[in-house]
Formats: structure tokens, C-alpha cells, sequence
């Protein structure tokens, strides 16, 4: 209705303004917050020129923005301003669009214009300022608003602030390893209000910058421009700082930059690697508590990594080595999205390889540890959420042996084994592992779980039913409902297809009312 009457739509928008300077309690929340939906619903309406208009509203809004929202605070002038980028986007000639963005962000950047000089003259003291660092945030949120609304296009106000924007991340970088040396290396200053606010504006930089490169368009672009200046200040700062003082933050945006530019940032992996994964690794090795979202970020990265640029992950031997090690950590964790994270790039590396020209040495380097430690798993009742995807890597692994596709020796070479094949020493190394992990199951019962192990890892659901079987055969398994989870899922969801059926001719007329 509102995009059919322009004047309505007008007098609707005008009122909200008003609304805005009101004090009630709430009132000025219900005016952004129904401006922004406005603003997302009829973006075009504001920024082509009306009948009877001397200019397209989003011009006319420009000449009184400071004034509208006077009154708001920093919050919602943030939703304030992601609604005027969806106005903007709405723009389809270029350079008017820019010149629109440019007009829109002229006071934050006057503001942030202001903060650099000052910084400049006092030599960064001025950035140290509570009330600095606070303006900082809310400057850099209000980019990361217009980022998230505008997309790709925003690159024409990054462009204008990235590269003093890098500045500022390191000068609070230093600033933050300098109180903490201060204060030898004790942990407790990250908790004081100067030490917080410092971070902060680095996460609000961060997360802009993550933004971005999620919403752009151009990959060439944003490797060659804004990647090559990210990597001194954010990985250095990373690598440099104590683990209390680094931004978990930092990982997700490298996973950002690897899943969106994929390939193309091979060669820049290893320096990433470099930097964040042992430190990060060291950390969260200690114990299966303490940062739990550098954890989560780390291991979405190394899928990332895996993912995309796999290559990069051959041209170092000790950081494959650690690689796998910490999938095998992941998978062992108690935090349930850790351990999927874990599995699924565990899965998705050892496709890579059966791809590559490493295979037979990848196998031989791990395949007998990588077994254990899935069985380790899959039968210690602490991951049954994982039983679907145990069970494909477990596939996966027998099937290599079992179709020969691993023409090297898995068995050891130094005359300890009498094996003289891959299935034989496989089979002999399951055995031994099996009757010293669980002493009830007889020699008959194991034989035959081993057999249907290698007799079904071509066929994924038969492979999984034997699986089950041989865990209910463990009694200390205990409770076996998770392993069904995944067809108790496809029941419900072929369950809510037919009753979506049974509806589709639409709901029933309901009978009048007797007279």
C-alpha cells in the first residue's frame, strides 16, 4: 500500500521523524526500528524523484539528518543508518550512489576525520580518552550497519577509512601490550574498563571488516587491495599478544577471507597458519573449558582451509603432522559442535587426499592412529551425537583398505608384523585393539564385527545398521537411542511431508453459521 501513495508513504516517514525526538519510554525504538522496515520494504520510492517533489527524499533527508536524530541514541542511530543503506542500495546509477553514500557518512566521518588529527598531535595519547574510544565504537558500528545494508558497493567509504582504520587497530594493539607488560604479564588488567574499551573497538573493527568481505562482490578486488594491509597488523597483533588478549574474532575473519575468496588465498595459508594455529592450538589444548570460541572459530578455519585451499596444507610436513592432531583433538571434545566441526573436516580431508598424489603416504603416516582414535570415540559413549558421520569416516577408511586403492604397506616394516597385506594387518590390528578394549565379546562375536565391517563399508546404511549392532553388544554402551537419530529425523520429516499432502488442497471452508 505504502509503495502504491507516495504522499502517505511521506506523511508516514515524517511522522516517525517526529517520533524520534519524543522521550516517552520505547517510542523512539518503534520509530527506527519501523523506519529500517520501511526502508528495506520501499527503498526505491525514496530515491527517484516523486511527482510534485523539488528532489528525491533520500537528498531531502541528507539536509536535515543531524538535526532527525538529535535526540536518538548511539543504538539507534545505528538501525538510523542501516536503514538509510538500504535507501542507497536502492540507487542503480553509480556515481549517484556513491555521492549518496559519501553525503550520508560526511558526520561520522568529520567525527572520525577529528579523532586522527587529535591522535596525531598528542602522538596517540588522545586515543587512550574513554569518551575517544566509546565515539570510536559507535563510528566504526555505524560503517558496519551501512556495510551490512549496502553490500558491495561500500567499498567506495572503506576505501576512504580502511588504511587509518589498520592504524588505529595497531596503535590500541600496542597500547594493550604495553599496559599488560606494565603490569608483568598479569591477566586481571584485561578486565580494566581502559584495557576493555581497546578491545572493543578492535572486535567493532573486526566485524566490519568481516562484513565487508562477506557482502563483496569483487574477489580480486579485496585480495589485492585490502588483504595484503589486513595481515601485518591483525596476525602480528595475534601472534604477539597473550592468549587472554586475543580476539577470537581474528580467526573468523581469515575463515571469512578463505571462504570467500577460496583458492585464490592459497598462498597466503601459510603465513595465516603460522600466526594463529599453534598459538591459538596452545591455548585450548590445556583443557576442554577455557576459550571456548577461539576453539569453535579455529577449527571452522581449518575447515576453511581444507576446504579451499588444500594444496597449501602439502607444502609443510610439521604443520600437516599438527593438523591432523588437532582434528583428533576436535573430535574427541565434549562440546558438541567442536566435535562435528572436528568430524566434518576430518571427512572432507580425507576426500581431499583420496584426490591427491599423497595418498599412500598420508595412510601410511596415520591411517592406524586415525582408526583408534575413531573407534576411541565412537564406542566411549561420550559422542553418540556423532555416530552418522564416525560411521562414513569409518566407511571411508575401510573401504580405501578393502578396494586397494592404498598400494603401500600400512604395516610396519621393521619385521613386528607377519602381515602381508593391508586387509590382513587391518583386520589382525581391529582385533587386538578390540579384545583389549572390551574382554566380554568373544573371539566369534569380534571375528564376525570385523568381517561385516569390510563385507559393508560400499553400502553407507548397511555399514551403519552393523555398526549399531556391534555397539549393542557392548554393555557398557549403554543407552542406544542417539545412534537412531538420524532415521527418527527422516521418519518425522516423511511424517510432516504427508500431512503437508493430506493439507495441500488447501484448508476446509468452515460451515455458516445457522441463522
Amino acid at each position: 500500500f505504502l509503495r502504491a501513495h507516495w504522499k502517505f508513504l511521506k506523511t508516514v516517514v515524517n511522522k516517525l521523524f517526529e517520533f524520534m525526538h519524543e522521550l516517552h519510554p520505547g517510542v523512539q525504538d518503534m520509530a527506527v526500528d519501523t523506519f529500517l522496515k520501511i526502508a528495506q520494504k520501499c527503498r526505491r520510492k525514496f530515491v527517484v524523484l516523486q511527482v510534485g517533489e523539488a528532489m528525491p527524499f533520500i537528498d531531502e533527508l541528507c539536509l536535515g539528518l543531524r538535526q532527525t536524530i538529535s535526540d536518538l541514541e548511539p543504538g539507534q542511530i545505528h538501525v538510523f543508518y542501516e536503514a538509510l543503506g538500504y535507501m542507497v542500495s536502492a540507487q542503480v546509477d553509480v556515481p549517484t550512489r556513491d555521492r549518496l553514500l559519501i553525503k550520508l557518512m560526511e558526520w561520522p566521518n568529520q567525527m572520525w576525520e577529528e579523532i586522527l588529527a587529535q591522535a596525531k598531535q598528542t602522538s596517540g595519547e588522545s586515543l587512550q580518552d574513554p569518551a575517544t574510544m566509546k565515539q570510536l565504537q559507535n563510528i566504526i558500528r555505524t560503517n558496519e550497519r551501512i556495510a551490512t545494508a549496502l553490500g558491495h558497493p561500500y567499498t567506495v567509504q572503506l576505501g576512504h577509512i580502511y588504511l587509518p582504520l589498520l592504524d588505529v587497530y595497531k596503535a590500541y594493539s600496542e597500547m594493550i601490550n604495553s599496559t599488560i607488560a606494565a603490569a608483568q604479564s598479569n591477566a586481571h588488567v584485561m578486565h580494566t574498563s581502559g584495557v576493555r574499551a581497546m578491545r572493543a573497538v578492535k572486535k567493532e573493527t573486526l566485524k566490519l571488516l568481516v562484513t565487508y568481505i562477506e557482502r563483496s562482490e569483487d574477489n580480486e578486488l579485496v585480495l589485492n587491495k585490502f588483504v595484503p594491509a589486513l595481515l601485518d597488523p591483525v596476525l602480528g597483533d595475534y601472534v604477539r599478544s597473550i592468549p587472554a588478549a586475543r580476539d577470537p574474532e581474528v580467526l573468523s575473519l581469515f575463515c571469512s577471507l578463505i571462504n570467500k575468496l577460496q583458492s585464490l588465498m592459497t598462498p597466503q595459508v601459510p603465513r595465516v597458519f603460522e600466526a594463529v594455529f599453534k598459538s591459538t592450538l596452545d591455548m585450548i589444548t590445556k583443557n576442554f573449558e577455557d576459550f571456548l570460541e577461539h576453539r569453535l572459530n579455529l577449527f571452522s578455519l581449518l575447515r576453511a582451509i581444507n576446504h579451499h585451499c588444500f594444496p597449501a596444507l602439502l607444502t609443510e610436513e610439521s604443520n600437516f603432522t599438527l593438523m591432523i592432531e588437532s582434528i583428533k583433538w576436535a573430535f574427541k571434545h565434549t562440546e558438541r559442535n567442536v566435535a562435528e566441526t572436528g568430524l566434518h573436516t576430518l571427512l572432507e580431508l580425507l576426500q581431499n587426499v583420496q584426490a591427491s598424489q599423497v595418498m599412500n603416504a598420508f595412510y601410511q603416516a596415520y591411517y592406524v592412529g586415525l582408526l583408534q582414535d575413531v573407534f576411541s570415540v565412537l564406542t566411549d559413549t561420550l559422542h553418540k551425537p556423532g555416530f552418522k558421520l564416525q560411521a562414513t569416516i569409518l566407511a571411508h577408511l575401510f573401504l580405501a583398505v578393502e578396494a586397494g586403492a592404498i598400494t603401500a604397506p600400512l604395516w610396519p616394516q621393521d619385521g613386528s608384523s607377519a602381515a602381508t597385506s593391508n586387509t590382513q594387518y587391518v583386520r589382525e590390528l581391529l582385533m587386538q585393539m578390540l579384545s583389549a578394549s572390551f574382554p566380554n565379546l568373544t573371539q566369534t562375536q569380534l571375528t564376525g564385527a570385523i568381517n561385516g565391517m569390510f563385507e559393508n563399508c560400499k553400502d553407507q546404511a548397511n555399514f551403519k545398521q552393523h555398526l549399531r549392532d556391534f555397539l549393542v553388544q557392548l554393555k557398557e554402551f549403554g543407552d542406544s537411542t542417539e545412534l537412531f537419530a538420524e532415521e527418527r529425523q527422516a521418519e518425522l520429516d516423511s511424517k510432516a511431508g504427508e500431512l503437508r499432502k493430506r493439507q495441500g488442497g488447501g484448508p476446509r471452508p468452515i460451515n455458516p453459521p445457522p441463522r
